[in-house]
């Protein structure tokens, strides 16, 4: 049976083999929180190995120069960072979108963020991970961060930053995940980025999700996302959009063709007011995605432990085209098991890094997918 995909990747978008969509830059580990999934197991103490500005500045420039159009200063915590508003200056002007993802401590405060927004932030992301002040804070490690985040999108709206929410969705707290929703919806968000946890760090000890509940999640992100202006990202669970992808075809709600629908879901590069959006491809580990730690090591991800190279070594272009981890983690014939023989794995590709995690093997099929040939087979056969 011929299998073709119900939604194609768009022609004439960016290159993943040349660089990707999105960067990311763990300026440091030091973080004032504890949070139960962090992968880093961060502490509040800065590493002296840390990039210094110049190597930062530098390594900005690289990223922009290799095509990359999205910039992420992440941590640990980027506020402990003194020049972090000289490295929102620096990716602004080398043409990038840049964003940031401060932690909700005492350091985030009205006039920092109004410095930020000065600098010329595209995009301020802050961690909701639950309705209400005891579980969040509970997940977060310290009192009072539930109330911190909340101040923190005040003083973002007050500066006119446009305010991104990220939540992690664990099996502590996916079936409170509509009281999330409503409470990012009433905070004017441009972007709420929904993370399924990945068990490393010390997230090893939290509960996952079934696969039939990654799916329940799925439905009730797909409906919010027809009714809501906000753009909706998914990460670490790409077999959302196989999930879409089936949704529009069986739906068929709304005119015009159905890939067109399913990229309007899933692709679209422009949020609200100009705000960050989303690739206009798939982005996986490695494909499209990149991340250098705090020492400038470079991983396909924060979440996928496989060191490809190091910044003080080789410049980053060199190592994302060429580093072999990967190239093969942008190759889906190399991927194993259901992800392998799935027709579409162009379009998902699966979590490498749950995979890595579970199995030991980051190009085995993702344990939280229940990929059922004869369901989506027939579905693509249909559109071929």
């Amino acid at each position: 049976m011929r299998t073709t995909l119900v939604m194609a990747e768009p022609r004439g978008g960016p290159d993943f083999d040349l660089a990707p969509f999105i960067a990311i830059w763990e300026t440091t580990q030091a973080c004032a929180l504890a949070c139960r999934h962090c992968r880093a197991e961060a502490m509040d103490r800065r590493d002296p190995g840390e990039l210094s500005t110049a190597e930062g500045r530098d390594l900005i420039s690289q990223v922009a120069a290799m095509g990359t159009r999205v910039l992420v200063l992440s941590g640990g915590d980027p506020l402990q960072r003194e020049d972090l508003e000289d490295l929102v200056r620096h990716a602004r002007a080398s043409g990038l979108k840049v964003g940031t993802i401060p932690a909700a401590t005492e350091r985030l405060t009205g006039r920092r963020v109004r410095a930020l927004g000065a600098a010329g932030l595209h995009q301020m992301a802050l961690s909701l991970d639950d309705a209400g002040a005891a579980a969040h804070d509970a997940f977060r490690g310290v009192p009072g961060s539930f109330e911190r985040t909340l101040t923190g999108a005040a003083f973002a709206r007050e500066a006119g930053v446009p305010l991104q929410v990220n939540t992690v969705v664990s099996g502590e707290n996916w079936r409170r995940l509509d009281a999330i929703a409503d409470l990012v919806v009433g905070l004017e968000v441009v972007f709420w980025e929904v993370f399924f946890l990945v068990p490393t760090g010390r997230g090893a000890g939290l509960q996952g999700l079934a696969p039939e509940e990654f799916e329940a999640v799925f439905e009730r992100l797909y409906l919010l996302q027809r009714r809501v202006p906000f753009i909706i990202k998914v990460t670490e669970a790409p077999h959302y959009r196989m999930y879409v992808a089936e949704r529009e075809r069986r739906d068929a709600t709304g005119p015009g063709p159905i890939a067109r629908r399913i990229r309007a879901r899933l692709a679209r590069e422009t949020g609200p007011g100009g705000s960050v959006g989303q690739a206009p491809r798939g982005v996986n580990s490695g494909k499209g995605f990149v991340f250098v730690s705090h020492r400038g090591e470079v991983y396909p991800s924060g979440f996928l432990p496989l060191r490809a190279g190091q910044v003080r070594e080789t410049p980053l272009a060199r190592v994302y085209r060429d580093a072999e981890v990967l190239r093969r983690l942008r190759d889906p014939a190399l991927l194993g098991g259901r992800c392998g023989r799935c027709p579409y794995r162009d379009l998902c590709g699966g979590s490498r890094a749950r995979a890595y995690a579970l199995t030991g093997d980051y190009l085995a099929e993702d344990p939280a997918c229940r990929f059922e040939p004869g369901r989506t087979d027939r579905i693509a056969a249909q559109n071929g």
